[in-house]
């Protein structure tokens, strides 16, 4: 054994490791596996064939339990031993999932990272911490595996994730909720994990002054909240990138537009005699809280929205509507590459058969649209051409929704970073990676469809039967080093694929702004065309 493997050993068992002297990345354990110091808590990972240390499941908070339920989150608990961190820990509960689960917990404030066995406290190695989506009413999937890109990155790059609280548990709203508690408790829980990221990234090996931040969906939608939070007005320097994937904007109301929503809840729960509410609330067993946090139509609407549960203006981290304070310049000014998938809208579009499916579903999700808003929708998106399994407007409703919700959102986001930071530190992308699986059940190219080749086959939930194993496998270095690229340099090039051509920038929009478009065998520059910009 190396006598400074020799030394380490010893200190540890001695228990007299200096807190004030920076310390190894790695502290041996008994077994030979890396532990990490974080001064609450050791936690015990694995080391990876690949070369990659796992630490999974370490907690960034307290557990949201009892008093702490709808409130900001609290510091981590202190432990005395070390803790083991081989294992995911579950996600955040989600609204309609049935209890008991195995995969949820309202116990859910854990992180995990993964990082170079190489690396040192002194490495100062990028940083990329990812934002799971799930429309606000879930973790889509908090744990997804990022050891692949690190290997690929050539060990040059830290990877984190975690969960953050969702459905009534993270976006409850009421004055009763701002009086003792805290609006938007989601939001904040993603606030404290970068803010432990900044705390004890180094001692993986991670540079805390070069963290990017990447979200898919409401994680990208999340993301464009973070650039706007506090109305932009106060860079904490909690990251120098931002990548928006698929950036989901659904209707954002004020606190007053939700105390129905908030009474329907203590309702529900048997809390609405009760002199404090809240109080109620937080002395409620999880099965009766679960059982309330479901959806329900919104008022004078006749069918529950596809995404009940999210965050709402609160005149302090959100202080305005997101696309107002970004029309205003009230963002944190860094690069940014945004982009979407070409069918944004087949995953959530209602099987309409007639316009007035159409807006009807679009009423449902968007309460304040009149009849005059969803007539213009409904002009503006026309028959279209059939699509397979689906009834004659499903592919006018899906459209309509998926640029309106997404696709529109992160244009606008790429054009006005462009106009008013600078046009040559904005990238954007068009996902068009077809996979027969979803072309046969009239799907086309759906919202995030392009997960697994970020992250690489095996590393999310939804790739065991993928095309991205066969077909579409040539795709897979290309995106994902684009990503890494980006990471690591703030622009997706200079570590780019080899054959992969070069990403050009948005440009300042004059010609409506250019994208790259990601399909196997087929990545070409493009322009956004004339007519999605004027729509």
């Amino acid at each position: 054994m190396p006598l400074t493997s020799y030394l380490i050993r010893l200190v540890v068992l001695l228990g007299v490791v200096s807190r004030v002297t920076p310390a190894p990345l790695s502290l041996s354990s008994f077994d030979g596996q890396p532990v990490i110091d974080l001064e609450y808590s050791q936690y015990q990972g694995i080391g990876l064939s690949s070369g990659v240390n796992q630490y999974l499941g370490m907690r960034y908070a307290a557990p949201p339990l009892g008093d702490l339920r709808f409130r900001a989150p609290a510091d981590p608990l202190r432990t005395s031993g070390i803790q083991n961190a081989t294992l995911f820990q579950a996600i955040c509960l989600a609204s309609n999932t049935k209890l008991p689960s195995t995969t949820e917990s309202e116990d859910c404030l854990f992180v995990n990272v993964w990082s170079p066995a190489s690396a040192t406290s002194k490495s100062k190695l990028p940083v990329w911490v990812y934002i799971t989506g799930g429309g606000y009413v879930a973790n889509s999937n908090a744990n997804y595996n990022g050891s692949t890109v690190v290997a690929n990155s050539g060990q040059n790059i830290v990877m984190v994730n975690f969960a953050y609280r969702v459905g009534s548990y993270g976006f409850l709203a009421s004055e009763k909720v701002r009086a003792n508690g805290d609006l938007n408790a989601g939001l904040l829980d993603q606030r404290m994990a970068l803010e432990w990221v900044q705390k004890h990234i180094e001692q993986f090996g991670g540079d805390p002054s070069h963290v990017v931040i990447h979200g898919a969906s409401a994680g990208a939608g999340s993301v464009a909240l973070h650039l706007t939070a506090y109305s932009g007005g106060r860079d904490d320097g909690l990251f120098v990138g931002a990548i928006g994937e698929s950036v989901f904007f659904p209707a954002q109301p004020q606190v007053s537009e939700l105390e129905w929503q908030f009474s329907n809840y203590v309702n529900d729960t048997g809390c609405s005699a009760s002199p404090d509410e809240l109080m109620c609330l937080r002395s409620k067993d999880i099965t009766t809280l679960q059982e309330a946090n479901v959806a329900t139509p919104f008022l004078g609407r006749t069918a529950a929205p596809r995404f009940y549960w999210t965050p709402t203006i609160d005149g302090d981290f959100i202080q305005d509507y997101p696309y107002r304070l970004i029309e205003q310049g009230k963002f944190v000014k860094v690069p940014i590459m945004f982009g979407d998938d070409t069918d944004e809208g087949t995953y959530f579009a209602t099987n309409a058969s007639t316009p007035a499916d159409v807006a009807s579903f679009f009423q449902n999700n968007y309460p304040h649209l009149t009849s005059n808003d969803t007539d213009a929708i409904n002009a503006q998106y026309p028959l279209m051409d059939p699509l397979p399994e689906h009834a004659a407007y499903f592919p006018s409703a899906a459209a309509a929704y998926g640029e309106t919700t997404f696709t529109c959102v992160g244009n606008y986001i790429s054009q006005t970073f462009a106009t008013m930071n600078d046009p040559y530190k904005v990238w954007n992308y068009r996902v068009n990676i077809l996979q027969p699986e979803y072309v046969a059940g009239g799907l086309g190219v759906p919202h995030t469809s392009e997960t697994p080749a970020i992250f690489g086959l095996g590393n999310v939930h939804d790739d065991i039967t993928s095309s991205y194993s066969t077909t579409n496998a040539d795709i897979i270095p290309v995106v994902m080093d684009y990503f890494i690229s980006f990471i690591r340099e703030l622009s997706p090039n200079r570590y780019k694929f080899a054959s992969a051509p070069h990403w050009e920038s948005f440009g300042d929009g004059s010609d409506g702004g250019r994208r790259l478009k990601l399909q196997t065998n087929a990545t070409v520059m493009e322009k956004i065309p004339e007519d999605q910009v004027k729509r």
